[in-house]
């Protein structure tokens, strides 16, 4: 739970537009909310930060403490977090940078805002310097789709897992690139790597969770005759499931010291992964391009994928 101090910031933040007084007036800052490492349970923190770019920037300096603040441990079990800066509200994937990049990312902190320097001095510890990268919505061709169906829906979510797959692959290629060029570099893979990759894997559980928990149970019912197409499905969850496993358990810790397996379970899963939803789009998109989205009486924002 937030100290009473911070939830009174954030009580203020939220009934003044972002802008709050005492010792934050005149400052930049936001509230990051998240998942709790091991109580799961959503943990909002009031932060100062700093714009790079498109990006955000909040460094865990814990007041220049001996420790880690909790809010950064969280990010690193669960990265996807929820932002809000003045009146908006967004999804971001939280990255901490590392070697050259922590480097320049906190030289630039630092000639915003000198403080996080003296934060610094004044610990043993390095400041972790936290990239916040927002989550756009996944475009179709280049154009936005507007979603209409349950079968727009699906799609839509289906296009965004292969999007994020592809883009973990593309770094990860790249990463055993650049190492090859750097003979005696240390095994393991990088911190954006090993968070893009986590955010997917926990995105990926969570849609098969609902497909399996409230689609295909409704499809089902209206199409009995399906029987063995939900059984397939079913087993392909499974597979795809197992093959996450050990995605996960190679990313439990914070660096990935075994790359080359990464490389073949992550192989193993896109493998899976495309073939299961091509099967999933060609049996039930049609059976679903009558059904309109959002249901009537949800909310217009429906949940995510």
């Amino acid at each position: 739970m937030p100290t009473s101090f911070h939830q009174s910031v954030i009580d203020e933040f939220r009934a003044n537009e972002g802008k709050v007084g005492g010792p934050f007036e005149g400052g930049d800052l936001l509230l990051l909310t998240t998942t709790g490492a091991r109580s799961g349970a959503s943990r909002t923190t009031p932060l100062g930060y700093v714009r790079h770019g498109d990006s955000l920037l909040v460094v865990g300096s814990n007041l220049g403490g001996p420790r880690h603040p909790g809010w950064y441990h969280n990010l690193l079990a669960h990265p996807v977090v929820r932002v809000e800066v003045g009146t908006s509200s967004f999804e971001a994937l939280a990255v901490p940078a590392e070697g050259d990049r922590r480097e320049e990312l906190f030289a630039h902190v630092v000639r915003v805002a000198p403080g996080y320097g003296d934060y610094q001095a004044g610990t043993g510890r390095l400041l972790p310097v936290v990239v916040l990268e927002r989550a756009e919505p996944e475009e179709w061709e280049g154009r936005p789709r507007e979603v209409r169906t349950l079968a727009d829906k699906l799609l839509e979510v289906h296009t965004w897992l292969r999007g994020q797959l592809r883009q973990v692959r593309a770094e990860t290629e790249a990463y055993f690139a650049s190492a090859g060029a750097a003979p005696g570099a240390a095994p393991g893979l990088g911190l954006q790597i090993r968070q893009r990759c986590l955010a997917f894997c926990q995105a990926l559980e969570f849609h098969h969770d609902s497909e399996d928990g409230h689609l295909f149970p409704g499809v089902a019912r209206h199409h009995p005759h399906l029987g063995d197409v939900f059984d397939r499905l079913a087993d392909e969850h499974r597979a795809v499931a197992r093959v996450q496993g050990e995605l996960a358990a190679l990313l439990e810790g914070v660096a990935v010291t075994e790359p080359e397996r990464f490389r073949s379970e992550l192989e193993a899963m896109s493998v899976e992964l495309n073939a299961h939803l091509d099967y999933e789009e060609e049996v039930l998109l049609p059976l679903l391009a009558g059904v309109p989205w959002p249901p009537a009486g949800a909310p217009v924002s429906p949940p995510s994928g």
